[in-house]
């Protein structure tokens, strides 16, 4: 049975008032979550965010009166992401405080048959508390089993169940058997709104020193594109500074007739290298005699005074 038209009149001015008094926004998926678990997270939720569920063909209304409204809003782009069992998370707060939250919130839950596994169900080896009469159960799911101490024993860890497939129901015996419960539920984040601007949730896991990396790495990038196509910008002009001077000295160092201050020093250099070799030469000898120096000095203050090998005075 729908909604009465007054409960639908509430629900949309419920969230016309929560899209006029929130900036951020989580479009989350609330597939296998139960109203139990719902309550759980509104309650741990409570004075930081509010959750609100509700039909696709109810939310698509009132979104689409509110831009009505409001033409040119961000929020327009979020109707075409109604797919599916979805709901809402409005917040002013941080958004990585509220996800952890949603995340905390999450609750193991067993492999159901039909169910599709978000995850690869795995299984551990080890012992199974199972009795041998059992072993034909294991062998008709391939799982590598042997005898120990009365029970069944997992040899290897097992694949039972790839990402994405359908849990049988020989798996869910197993698992079931086993007291494994290889999913957890809550809701998930499937789409941020922040101020305008719309992500992927995996952008909140960028630190600032991601964005630092990918920002030089962006300035690299057009500095080389730059320079290839011979386009100044400031990303490339230090660049093309610093290689039209050593092109610059290059041709200088060829004349005789001609040169400039910052050019000298490598002509110098060319023109003698012995020179520059000698220099260095007695600057290196200076600091050797100078150590060893320091270092005859030292021993001379350690020599003893006073005293025999004993420790007493001397006799002489």
């Amino acid at each position: 049975m729908g909604l009465s038209q007054e409960r639908k009149q509430e629900y949309f001015s419920k969230l016309e008032n929560l899209l006029d008094n929130y900036t951020k926004i989580f479009l989350v998926g609330v597939d296998n979550v139960g109203s139990n678990q719902i309550q759980q997270i509104r309650i741990s939720l409570r004075g930081r965010a509010e959750i609100l569920m509700g039909k696709n063909t109810l939310i698509r209304k009132v979104f689409s009166n509110y831009i009505k409204k409001n033409p040119g809003h961000p929020l327009e782009q979020v109707i075409p992401l109604l797919k599916g069992n979805v709901g809402f998370v409005f917040t002013n707060q941080d958004l990585n405080q509220i996800r952890e939250v949603l995340e905390s919130n999450k609750v193991p839950a067993p492999a159901r048959v039909g169910a599709v596994a978000p995850i690869d169900v795995i299984i551990p080896p080890g012992p199974t508390g199972c009795d041998p009469g059992q072993t034909a159960f294991f062998q008709a799911l391939q799982v590598g089993t042997k005898i120990q101490k009365g029970q069944i024993e997992i040899i290897n860890e097992v694949l039972l169940t790839k990402k994405g497939e359908k849990v049988g129901n020989s798996e869910a015996v197993l698992l079931q058997k086993l007291n494994i419960r290889p999913f957890t539920y809550g809701l998930v984040i499937q789409t941020v709104y922040d101020n305008g601007s719309i992500f992927d949730p995996a952008v909140l896991d960028l630190t600032e020193d991601d964005l630092t990396a990918k920002f030089v790495a962006g300035l690299r990038n057009v500095a080389a594109v730059s320079l290839e196509i011979g386009f100044p910008t400031l990303a490339s002009i230090p660049h093309s500074v610093a290689n039209a001077f050593k092109t610059l000295v290059a041709v200088v160092v060829e004349l005789d007739s001609f040169s400039f201050a910052k050019a000298d020093p490598y002509k110098a250099y060319l023109a003698d290298p012995s020179a520059f070799a000698a220099a260095a030469g007695p600057a290196a000898t200076g600091n050797a005699s100078a150590a060893a120096a320091v270092e005859e000095e030292e021993e001379e203050e350690e020599a003893p005074v006073g005293t025999d090998m004993f420790g007493g005075g001397a006799d002489y």
